[in-house]
């Protein structure tokens, strides 16, 4: 008679994953050194024909050096004891190494304590492993684990999105104030006209960002140390000195095409402005500034959907959150331009048609500058992966 309980069917689609984004896999169990070896096989945790297989006496008698070593290979730990457990999880800390440690009986519990996150088994665990535990699998699928990893990892993109997205509109907006103080250029926002932007058409397209599903190679990274920041200067050099000044050179050159229009001979850019009150120049060069602003971040939002991958590696329209905010940012501009005691609250005066001809590219070439920096970056990474693997 002989017994058989083999793995899921899904678990071994869940380690390539993992093995693929660059998270290490390491069997630590009570059974025989061979039945460990024989499993780890089945699944794919193996990727050499000839692992190290220590049992727990073994691991008893190496002192911290020894251990160490052996980490450095794939290694397979059978016959292992509670107390032996948690010093193989402190060796892996020691490392560097954020660890996770899956189990289901007391004998898991301490070395479940120990790890920075600690995983139990919801159906066959016992009470101990639980309490000892930071999160409870009420499947008891390894699978699920991949998925919560790969869910993080696309929380974190998203909210570097949602950074990124409202970082750049600070740049047109602090921008006008610096140089009217420097240079003493005519204002181009007001205060006012800032807190609508970042509270009103700014608000839905950043939550929609926030609801992106995970980037096709979500998985296929490798995992980020540690110490690296949310902020990190890639995120900030985007967006301040990347998409921020490119919102800022296309709001300036309308707000000055406005001032220079009587000089070109454009007298069609002012409508019946110029004719019938000089002195509101000023506020439709105001207008078009805002309303440059808010075009700007129509593209922008699309740009930062994702920070190195091609838009449609998501799907354009996957996203339906986002395509309602970009919308009713665009109906929100309208309004508070056209709609007249919006545009008195707000200093607004009502643009000609002819100005959007002008407006409303914005986004599609601050999306397309984008769309190259994103092909420059990709063409240089496979080059830096091609020498490495020449080397």
């Amino acid at each position: 008679m002989a017994m058989q309980d083999p793995p899921r069917p899904e678990v071994s689609q869940a380690v390539q994953t993992c093995l693929q984004a660059g998270i290490r896999m390491v069997m630590v169990t009570g059974d025989y050194g061979l039945t460990a070896e024989s499993l780890a096989r089945r699944v794919g945790m193996l990727t050499t024909p000839n692992p190290i297989i220590l049992t727990g006496a073994e691991v008893e008698g190496m002192d911290d050096a020894a251990l160490q070593a052996a980490l450095e290979h794939e290694t397979i730990f059978a016959r292992m004891a509670p107390e032996q457990k948690l010093r193989l999880v402190a060796a892996l800390q020691a490392r560097g190494e954020v660890v996770a440690v899956t189990g289901d009986g007391v004998n898991d519990a301490p070395a479940l304590r120990k790890a920075d996150v600690g995983v139990a088994m919801g159906i066959i665990g016992t009470d101990v492993a639980k309490e000892a535990a930071d999160l409870i699998l009420t499947n008891d699928n390894f699978a699920s684990i991949v998925t919560a990893i790969e869910e993080g990892r696309a929380v974190f993109d998203n909210i570097r999105k949602f950074i990124t997205y409202i970082f750049s509109s600070n740049v047109p907006e602090i921008l006008p104030f610096a140089l009217a103080a420097l240079f003493n250029l005519p204002l181009a926002l007001t205060v006012a006209q800032i807190l609508i932007i970042d509270l009103g058409t700014d608000m839905l397209p950043a939550l929609g960002l926030g609801m992106e599903k995970p980037e096709p190679d979500v998985m296929q990274r490798p995992p980020r140390r540690q110490s690296q920041p949310l902020l990190d200067r890639s995120l900030l050099r985007r967006a301040f000195l990347w998409l921020g000044l490119i919102e800022a050179v296309l709001c300036y050159s309308g707000f000055f095409l406005v001032y220079q229009a009587p000089a070109l001979k454009l007298p069609g850019y002012l409508g019946s402005i110029l004719s019938t009150d000089p002195g509101q120049v000023g506020l439709l060069a105001m207008t078009v500034f805002f309303a440059g602003v808010v075009m700007a971040q129509v593209g922008n939002a699309f740009a930062c959907r994702t920070e190195v991958n091609r838009g449609r590696a998501l799907g354009w329209m996957s996203n339906r959150f986002l395509l309602f905010g970009v919308a009713t940012e665009i109906v929100m501009i309208l309004v508070l331009i056209y709609f007249p005691p919006l545009a008195r609250a707000f200093n607004h005066v009502s643009l000609p048609l002819i100005w959007w001809v002008w407006l409303a590219p914005y986004g599609l070439f601050l999306y397309t500058l984008d769309w190259i920096r994103k092909l420059m970056v990709r063409g240089l990474h496979q080059v830096k992966m091609k020498r490495k693997e020449v080397v």
